[in-house]
């Protein structure tokens, strides 16, 4: 805030000053004129530069509360609108492959609350067709991405490899057959998904483990849906599931010495 100070001139452009005596008593001392060594105590107009009141934040300070900001904001995104994953299987050829790198959306599909076991409320029903991360129902600390082939109320079966709803066959573009269509996961009898449940499977029919061998998916179970390819690393799935520290020290210096050469440049930023 600015601080203007008002002063009256003469018309000479001096400080008016009173010639008139007075009683001594009323004049202050710094004024008092029949006192010779005594100096006027006149205002010269300049300003005294206002004292901080408390010291600055250090660099470090300034450098610890930026990084507990970004980290607590990177945490609230991670949680509840978008999350990064790996694909390291093959189930979902030719759609998504092995390495491919994945933006979640997790906000559609009601975020879970960490520590209390709550969730948001989900602001999209799973439809037919979509492509979805879940909690695996025989283990959930696994996370399984896999397409949606039939929801609550549709009646499915499958013959020679092709998936029927309410008795019509389906367009499955994406599906991916190298087996023979008489091979046993090619045929499915009829059944009624129950209420709360999801018929999921891979599009790679004859490498997918999906609800034709361990049953259906809670709705509940459901954390998200890809949205994007941020990066694809070709590589084998052996390399992306060991997880000993030897094997992933030297796994992460071959994609440092391959990157541009093992990059699949032409997939980035490829949404789903």
């Amino acid at each position: 805030m600015l601080h203007f100070r008002i002063r009256q001139k003469s018309g000479g452009g001096q400080v008016a000053a009173a010639t008139t005596l007075t009683d001594t008593a009323s004049v202050p001392p710094d004024l008092d004129t029949t006192n010779p060594d005594a100096t006027p105590n006149l205002d010269t107009g300049e300003e005294t530069a206002p004292q901080p009141n408390a010291t600055p934040r250090s660099f470090r300070q300034r450098l610890s509360l930026r990084l507990f900001v970004i980290t607590l904001l990177l945490l609230f995104l991670q949680t509840f609108v978008v999350e990064i994953s790996v694909v390291p299987t093959g189930s979902m050829e030719r759609t998504i492959l092995v390495g491919d790198h994945l933006f979640l959306d997790k906000l559609l599909y009601g975020p879970e609350i960490p520590l209390l076991n709550w969730r948001l409320p989900a602001l999209k029903t799973v439809r037919r067709g979509d492509i979805i991360v879940f909690r695996y129902p025989l283990n959930p600390e696994e996370t399984f991405l896999k397409r949606v082939a039939a929801v609550p109320g549709d009646r499915l079966e499958i013959h020679d490899g092709v998936v029927y709803i309410n008795s019509r066959p389906m367009n499955e573009p994406y599906a991916v057959h190298r087996r023979p269509f008489y091979a046993a996961h090619e045929q499915m009898q009829p059944i009624v998904i129950p209420s709360g449940k999801l018929f999921v499977m891979g599009d790679n029919r004859d490498n997918s483990s999906d609800s034709r061998e361990w049953g259906l998916v809670p709705v509940e179970n459901v954390l998200g849906e890809p949205m994007l390819i941020y990066w694809s690393y070709d590589a084998p799935s052996a390399r992306w599931l060991d997880q000993s520290f030897t094997s992933q020290l030297g796994f992460y210096a071959s994609i440092a010495g391959n990157f541009f050469s093992r990059t699949r440049w032409e997939r980035m930023g490829r949404t789903l």
